[in-house]
């Protein structure tokens, strides 16, 4: 599948590796903010776009790392399909290679999957300049390790992904967003009653507004499906296109909650089932309870990480000021048996390293 970008890039990976130099990974740079601070000399995407396979009928796309996000999801708009695991954009310009790298799902995660679910094969270019493929178009091709779900949220640390192949989905023919007035405690007892129903659930997120609790919850399926719930479960209807808006914002993080956090914003990841965590200021809480943001000032991270653990989680410093540097690591340590996977991962993949590994965990070096 070479082309003359892809020879470009592989050319500029192998003088590098010879030269015992370091590339970071750019897409459109929509995501610089996650992670550790980018090092070493910017090896950019954009030249390797397009999009190189479609059949709508097969629910499959096949597109370079390259391609605009916007431009994909567009696409797959003109024949009534999407990406249900909504990934974030947060600004325009990002890539399908830095959605993949990143592995950040929206609001939707909880009910559909993630990024690496639909990820169903990959061209990977190695630090050794070698192009790899695995998987394929359908999900029988996948036998022994699944290397290409591997790579979702490598932050770029294993290799250049230099095309993906995805499963897609239709777009579902019913929506309806309920809202509730209640309090956290309440939202995450009535999100796990309500998940052990055959209900169309599909995206939850409560908050506080105006120092009331609300929890919004989100409705997609079939008609009859979507309306049979929304007789049941009650709550407050609300009107399809500002509920769209609101959605969107949450999943692009231009929600008025994240524009009010203070220096930095903690994602904690936990249990469904985890009650209100030990930790200071109302949190937003989406993935009917397993995904809970918190907006902190700068010195809390241990505290935060602390409360993650008791409940069986763990914490990421999502994002922090640019110009005030966190005494908190952005991802959280890794246990010594996991540690041995990633290094043993990176070592095989891009033994000299290459690739900026430092961007995801800067205490694993080279061999």
């Amino acid at each position: 599948m070479e082309f003359p970008a892809l020879r470009e890039a592989i050319e500029r990976i192998r003088a590098t590796a010879a030269d015992g130099r370091t590339l970071s990974i750019r897409g459109g740079g929509t995501k610089a903010f996650y992670g550790e601070p980018a090092r070493g000399e910017a090896l950019e995407t954009a030249a390797l776009r397009g999009v190189t396979s479609y059949e709508p009928s097969e629910l499959v796309v096949t597109v370079r790392a390259g391609t605009p996000l916007a431009e994909l999801e567009a696409l797959l708009a003109e024949q009534g399909q999407c990406l249900p695991f909504e990934p974030p954009r947060f600004a325009p310009g990002g890539t399908v290679g830095g959605m993949i790298a990143a592995g950040l799902s929206g609001p939707a995660r909880a009910s559909v999957g993630a990024v690496r679910d639909y990820l169903l094969g990959v061209t990977l270019v190695n630090g050794r300049g070698e192009v790899l493929t695995f998987g394929g178009q359908v999900m029988k091709n996948v036998a022994g390790y699944d290397v290409s779900r591997v790579l979702a949220g490598s932050m770029g640390t294993l290799g250049l992904i230099a095309e993906a192949s995805l499963k897609v989905l239709p777009v579902a023919p019913a929506e309806a967003t309920l809202e509730f007035a209640c309090s956290q405690a309440d939202a995450l007892e009535l999100l796990n009653e309500w998940g052990g129903r055959p209900l169309p659930l599909n995206a939850s997120a409560w908050r506080e507004r105006d120092g009331a609790g609300v929890l919004s919850l989100r409705l997609r399926g079939a008609v009859a499906a979507v309306e049979a719930a929304c007789a049941q479960l009650g709550g407050e209807r609300q009107d399809r296109d500002r509920a769209a808006a609101g959605w969107q914002s949450l999943r692009d993080q231009q929600h008025p909650w994240f524009a009010a956090g203070e220096g930095e914003l903690w994602r904690l990841s936990v249990p469904q089932t985890a009650p209100v965590l030990a930790a200071d200021g109302a949190p937003l809480v989406e993935w009917h309870g397993g995904q809970r943001w918190y907006g902190s000032a700068p010195g809390q991270g241990s505290r935060l990480r602390a409360a993650a653990r008791a409940a069986g989680g763990h914490a990421t410093l999502f994002r922090c000021a640019a110009d005030r540097a966190s005494t908190a690591g952005r991802f959280d340590t890794l246990s010594a048996p996991i540690e041995r996977i990633h290094r043993a991962l990176m070592n095989e993949f891009d033994p000299h390293a290459v690739f900026d590994r430092a961007r995801l965990y800067p205490t694993i070096p080279a061999n």
